[in-house]
This record gives structure tokens, sequence and C-alpha cells, in this order.
């Protein structure tokens, strides 16, 4: 069994962020790589703030990611208990390690931990080599330990939930680099060695700016709204900051968990696209099963209010490699589902630029009435054979089709369309359209 041990420490402030998840994925990658173990422990010592929402929502947001972890809230563990609140009397024990060795003091109240006025160098896994000068107290003022209230400072806390978790890396973002030494600082106070240290490159928007929680793709809560695949959430979190050094950029999570190292993770800040996130979905939507697309699928149809019946699973087949998202499933076959659509404007109007459409789509109405052995080919040969009769390409009847049968100028392909409407559906949205031609 690996020594390795990594952690998450969520504070349960609001939702499971995207900056939070990709953090969790790189401390669930690098342990799972290395045999190791993944703690969960809940940072919730801001009582004024937390909720049991924002926690649940945390847990729900990890358990959907895959990103099941080893120790910690309901999975339980040796260094527990993995919730912040419940662990004073383990904080109070190592102040008063402090308190004996002459490192704190007392100042208007609250405690002060003395630094040790000296260069700290850090070797960070991903930043490489920093120092930071605490010789010059002006600069470097002794931190707050233990606020006049009696609570402890995040600094404490953490130092101490590492010490006691036994933690081996602590994977975080690059925002923390600067604390990591005053944290360096206490494990030496401790007597305790520190753990190794990986900063990892912040999240920016497009445009360059910090991502925040308000901004598009933050909140990871939206995302199966949305009809994203877990696996395709998780890959695009994973290429925010990591590259596998090859072309390829579509993995299983098995796959990342195989090929992770910290020395694959980027310097520079991660630009998150949401296009390039709902592209890597789309990778993974082409690779289910038919069966599999129709079940993930289903829940967003149903909600749609659409008919889910016996023709459903064939019907989302024909759009599987054509959709990104899955809430883009009933937009895209609500036509085969049900009769009763209407057309898309533009689409429209392109048939009535066609002067022979009327004409060419009552002719095929009834030639598809007369189809008795009905097939996505015989239907398609009685396109072509009333286009030629009428002295016109099979082109010119294509679109005024698609349209009739559809609404849409654009869809799953012609044939799949004919085969699963059937003859009389088919030969009903021609006349329909010929109708509304007429008007």
């Amino acid at each position: 069994m690996s020594s390795v041990r990594t952690r998450f420490a969520p504070s349960p402030t609001g939702y499971l962020h995207v900056g939070g998840a990709r953090t969790a994925l790189f401390n669930f990658l690098f342990a799972r790589h290395h045999g190791g173990t993944f703690v969960l422990r809940v940072e919730d010592t801001d009582e004024a703030r937390n909720t049991e929402a924002a926690r649940d929502a945390i847990f729900t947001g990890m358990r959907w990611l895959g990103l099941d972890w080893d120790e910690g809230p309901q999975a339980g563990g040796s260094y527990g208990p993995y919730f912040q609140s419940e662990r004073l009397a383990i904080y109070d024990k190592w102040f008063d390690v402090l308190r004996a060795k002459g490192r704190v003091y007392e100042d208007g109240g609250a405690w002060r931990f003395r630094f040790e006025r000296k260069k700290i160098t850090m070797n960070d896994l991903v930043c490489g080599e920093v120092t930071i000068n605490y010789e010059d107290e002006s600069n470097t003022p002794d931190m707050v330990v233990k606020r006049s209230d009696g609570s402890y400072v995040f600094h404490f806390v953490n130092v101490v939930d590492d010490l006691e978790m036994k933690i081996t890396h602590v994977i975080r973002g690059e925002d923390h680099l600067m604390n990591t030494p005053k944290h360096l600082q206490l494990f030496e106070a401790f007597g305790a060695p520190a753990p190794l240290y990986a900063h990892i490159p912040l999240i920016l928007n497009g445009d360059g700016s910090k991502m925040s929680k308000r901004d598009e793709g933050a909140a990871v809560g939206d995302y199966p709204r949305q009809g994203f695949l877990s696996e395709g959430v998780v890959n695009f979190l994973a290429l925010l900051g990591w590259s596998s050094k090859t072309d390829e950029e579509i993995f299983t999570l098995f796959q990342l968990v195989e090929r992770f190292s910290l020395e694959n993770v980027n310097r520079a800040p991660a630009r998150f696209d949401p296009e390039k996130c709902a592209w890597v979905n789309q990778q993974h939507l082409l690779k289910l099963t038919p069966e599999a697309f129709a079940a993930a699928a289903r829940p967003f149809v149903e909600g749609a209010g659409l008919p889910v019946d016996g023709a459903y699973a064939t019907a989302a087949a024909t759009v599987k490699d054509k959709v990104r998202l899955l809430q883009e499933v009933p937009e895209a076959i609500g036509f085969l589902l049900q009769d009763d659509f209407a057309y898309e404007t533009e689409a429209l109007e392109k048939v009535k630029g066609n002067a022979q459409a009327p004409a060419l789509l009552a002719a095929l109405a009834a030639a598809f009435s007369a189809t008795t052995d009905w097939s996505a080919e015989t239907a398609k040969h009685a396109i072509g054979e009333t286009a030629k009769a009428a002295g016109a390409k099979p082109g010119q009847l294509m679109f005024p089709v698609r349209v009739a049968l559809s609404g849409k100028s654009g869809g799953p392909d012609l044939g799949d369309i004919l085969g699963l409407l059937g003859r009389e559906r088919s030969a009903a949205r021609v006349t329909r359209l010929v109708e509304v031609l007429a008007i």
C-alpha cells in the first residue's frame, strides 16, 4: 500500500465550484495513480456562512464526478473527525504545544504565532523553488493563529489537520502559494515534517479575468442539469492545467488515473472555454452505445413533456452524433415523437422561395400514399422519381421534404426520418406543408 495521502478540504459556504472540483480531481488522480489514499475533510468552522445545503452539494457533486473519497464524511477513517467543527480539542492540544515552546504570544486578546526571522525556501512540485524573506518584520508581521473569541484561523487548523491526518502531498490552487511559507514555519514549530506542496494554476475566463462563482460554467451542480456526462466534465477539468503531452485529449477517468502526474501540470493559468467543454462532452456521448445514449437522454425528453414510447430509443439514436449536450435531445427529436410541431421560420421561407415546391410536394404525397412496401429506400426512390417526372433534380425536392417532415433545415439523415415515421405519417406531413404553402 502506497504511503501517498492527499486531501480535498472544501468549505461548505456555497456550491461546488469548478475550481474546487478541479483541485479535488487532481488530488484524487494523484492518490489513485500512486495507489494511495484520498481524504475529504470539511472546513466548516465559519458557522455564519456554512449551510447543510452547501455541504450536501459538495458531496453530491463529488459523487457525480466519480471522485469517491477513501476517508472522510460518509466514509469514516482512522484520522477523524473529518469536520473541522468537531476537532476543537485537537486544535487546543497543538496550540498548547506552541505555548509550551514560546512560539505564541497574546496580543489584544488574540494569540499570534512568532515567526522565525529567516528566509523560507520551498520547493513546489509545480511552481519550482520559491523563497520568502521573513527577516523584515514590517513586511511579514507575526500572524494571528487564535482569535480573541477563542476560534482558530485557517492557517493553524489547516496545518494541524494535515499533520494529524498524515497528508503527504498538498495539491491546491496557486492562490495559496504565498500561504505555504507560513505553514512550513508552523510544521517546523510543531517538530513535524511538512507535506510536499504542489500549487496548480488558477482557472481564468476566456477574457483572462479570474473565474468567479457567478461566471458561466462555475457551478458543478449545473452540469448534470444541462445534460453533461460526468465523464465529459471530468475529462475537461483534467485539461484545465494538465496535459498528457500527446495529441490525445479524450480520456476516461481510468485513463486519467493511469497518465496523471504533477510533472505534466502547467505553470500558466488555465482558460475556461465553454465551447471546448461541450465538445469534450460530445466526444464522450459519441462513445456511448445507442441504448446507453437513449437511457441518458430519457429524463430530458420526459422533462420536455414528449412521449417516450417504443419509438423513442430509435429516434434518440438518430441524433446521437449531432448533439453536444443531452438537453439538446428533446429539441432534436421532438418532431419524431409528436406530429404537432412548428416550422423554423427561415426554413419555411426558403421553401416558399422555391416556386416548384408546392406541386412537387403534392405529387410526392400521392407517391408516398401509393407506396406499398414502405422503407427508407423505397421512400427515397419515390422522391427521386417524383422529381424526375416533373423535370426537376432530386436535390430540389430533398430540402422541402426535410422541412415537411421535421420543420427544420437540418437534423437526422432523411432516410432515418422516413423509416421512423412510416408511410402514413410521412405522407400526412408532406400534405400539411402543401396546405401551409397554399395559405
